[in-house]
């Protein structure tokens, strides 16, 4: 019952090229930074990527962005990330852009064992009617377009079928974590955590603060151990570094 590894270099190991991934985090809060480095650094290529956003330039999933390891990219969120904008006009990465609700709901539609739902965001748009740019190519045309998806009347109101999504890994960061897997997330970190993790088949976590089995409270259990595979103990160094995504101070007046 031991999931504790000993290097986050240990928990990626086997994540090799063409695999799938369901990434938490929501720009940079909650991101699993430690296994994305680790990710990096194993040189694991022709990746498919579900998160809500790519992270910021050089930062989360920047890193493989930029050194052109992601092959497709599904989220809500292109965002601030000028790389990753870049490459999905440049016809460099295919990206398939849902509403974010949606995208929460596929990831726990996958891990619930759940094939697809019925769901009103999207009806009379693109996403139902299909024709969203999935991929350009160099010329600035599109290349591959999304296709038209069922839709189908309950109660005198159109829902657009959507689909759940699964992937071969998740990469999840939690504040604490045990032995045995279970996790809880810190507050705005809890966002697509979660729901990430429920989506893998095989989830890493990498955890600020380890503790032993019986020692979190089973109704402050956020996400439970039987979905987690592989944890990993941050530093206190490497817990610490949350960088800030946006800073806004207000002029004058107190600090």
């Amino acid at each position: 019952m031991d999931k504790v590894v000993a290097s986050a270099a240990d928990a990626v190991a086997d994540i090799g090229d063409g695999a799938s991934l369901a990434v938490g985090g929501f720009g940079l809060c909650g991101v699993p930074t430690l296994l994305i480095s680790a990710l990096h650094a194993r040189g694991a290529a022709g990746l498919t990527v579900v998160s809500n956003n790519c992270g910021l330039d050089g930062r989360g999933l920047g890193q493989l962005l930029a050194a052109g390891r992601i092959a497709r990219a599904m989220g809500s969120y292109v965002g601030a990330n000028k790389e990753f904008a870049r490459q999905y006009l440049a016809g460099e990465i295919e990206v398939e852009l849902m509403p974010q609700g949606t995208l929460a709901e596929r990831l726990r539609a996958g891990g619930a064992g759940i094939a697809a739902f019925f769901t009103p965001a999207g009806v009379g748009t693109l996403v139902a009617d299909g024709g969203l740019p999935w991929r350009y190519a160099p010329d600035g045309t599109v290349a591959v377009a999304s296709p038209a998806k069922e839709v189908r009347e309950f109660g005198g109101r159109e829902y657009v079928l959507e689909e759940g999504i699964t992937t071969d890994f998740a990469l999840v960061r939690a504040a604490v974590g045990d032995r045995h897997g279970n996790l809880v997330f810190h507050r705005a970190a809890r966002n697509f955590n979660p729901l990430a993790a429920m989506a893998g088949r095989v989830t890493l976590a990498e955890v600020e603060r380890l503790v032993e089995p019986g020692e979190i409270d089973p109704d402050a259990v956020h996400l439970p151990g039987v979905f987690v595979q592989r944890v990993v103990e941050l530093t206190p160094e490497q817990a610490a570094d949350k960088p800030i995504e946006t800073r806004t101070l207000r002029e004058g007046g107190d600090a």
